[in-house]
């Protein structure tokens, strides 16, 4: 499933929320917004390396995100000195690089364009050793200038110390005198290796992140991200399971499940596919057919409380979701068996999802007739 297609179904998902209520198409559409972020803007990350450490680029990127036996990280074509340069991470991804360290006044103006077309997500001070106090000053002045530059990014890029050495010596950027804009953007120091990976997608923007966590591998970042789409996906079906309008909304809920798993499958790694996502669904034991005789009972047996029936369904909608949800990150991102993910499926369908903006509340009881 490519891009124009997923644009497709979020379009027409958009169409139908502009049936909703008012009172519900702001948390839905809220929801919905990282979901676009994540999949539909998505692009490479960009980091600016800064300082004096005179490590190559390549081996600075194997050292960060290349695993042991991995293809070597490989420049796609090379752009010329202090541009954007494009760094293929093997088959499942790529980042982008501004090797700044260095640069002279005429350098500097290269950089400005540079940031002022595409801004920078995050940059890199790699200080030189510490006896050159001198050169680790004008390079922290060059820093300061091209955070000023990079003001054009709604996401505000943070500054994250480095030691290519491996050396715990206390960061010079903490210690320096520095700007208000570089103290404001100060991650601290951070031992150069593969942990650090963990803490980059931590601090990227939505449509960077997926890039990185799917071709670097770590597990965490992958669940975290997995985890956000199957939150705002689960509200989303609930919220539209909830709306009185019995069977017009299947298509909708069915879709979504149907993306969300795609969606999982390609943060491990895997390509997105909607026939693979259909044929994990029914493997696990969930089914169109079932969600319907649920959904649509559930709203026949509570007719006689007006607005709790919609409520209930809506639950029903969004638990279910999550319970996909749930057994397609154990099985896709923790590599866990079929058996696995059937049974985090069974668990995870007793939980309970609220519709965005509202808390989860106790049926009323009853009333007996005189």
């Amino acid at each position: 499933m490519n891009n124009s297609a997923l644009l497709h179904i979020v379009e027409r998902l958009e169409g139908f929320l502009g049936k909703l209520p008012e009172s519900i198409q702001k948390p839905v559409l809220k929801e919905l917004t990282p979901l676009k972020e994540l999949f539909l803007q998505q692009r490479p990350p960009r980091f600016v390396l800064t300082g004096s450490d005179p490590i190559p680029l390549l081996d600075f990127v194997a050292r960060i995100f290349t695993d042991e036996g991995a293809e070597a990280p490989a420049r796609e074509i090379l752009t010329g000195l202090y541009r954007w340069q494009k760094v293929m991470l093997g088959a499942r991804g790529s980042i982008q690089l501004l090797d700044a360290r260095g640069a002279d006044e005429a350098a500097l103006a290269l950089v400005r364009e540079e940031l002022r077309d595409q801004p920078a997500d995050l940059f890199f001070f790699l200080p030189a050793e510490p006896a050159n106090k001198r050169a680790t000053g004008r390079e922290i002045q060059n820093l300061e200038k091209m955070i000023a530059w990079n003001s054009g990014s709604k996401h505000a890029a943070k500054v994250l110390e480095l030691r290519p050495d491996g050396s715990q010596t206390p960061g010079s950027l903490e210690q320096a005198a520095v700007a208000p804009g570089i103290r404001a953007a100060l991650l601290g120091f951070h031992s150069l290796g593969k942990t650090l990976r963990t803490t980059l997608a931590s601090q990227l923007p939505n449509e960077a992140r997926v890039e990185l966590v799917r071709s670097g591998g770590d597990r965490q970042a992958q669940t975290e991200i997995a985890e956000l789409l199957v939150k705002s996906t689960s509200a989303i079906c609930a919220a539209i399971g909830a709306q009185p309008i019995p069977l017009a909304d299947l298509p909708v809920l069915t879709t979504l499940q149907l993306v969300m798993v795609s969606g999982i499958m390609y943060i491990s790694g895997r390509e997105r596919s909607l026939r693979a996502a259909t044929e994990f669904i029914g493997a696990i034991g969930a089914n169109v057919g079932l969600g319907m005789i649920l959904r649509e009972g559930a709203r026949a047996a509570l007719k006689f409380f007006p607005g709790w029936g919609n409520l209930v369904c809506g639950m029903v909608a969004g638990a279910g979701t999550f319970a996909i949800g749930r057994a397609a990150n154990v099985y896709f991102i923790e590599g866990a068996t079929l058996r696995d993910a059937r049974r985090a499926f069974v668990q995870s369908k007793k939980k309970s999802i609220p519709l965005p903006g509202k808390k989860p509340r106790a049926l009323p009881a009853p009333t007996s007739k005189p």
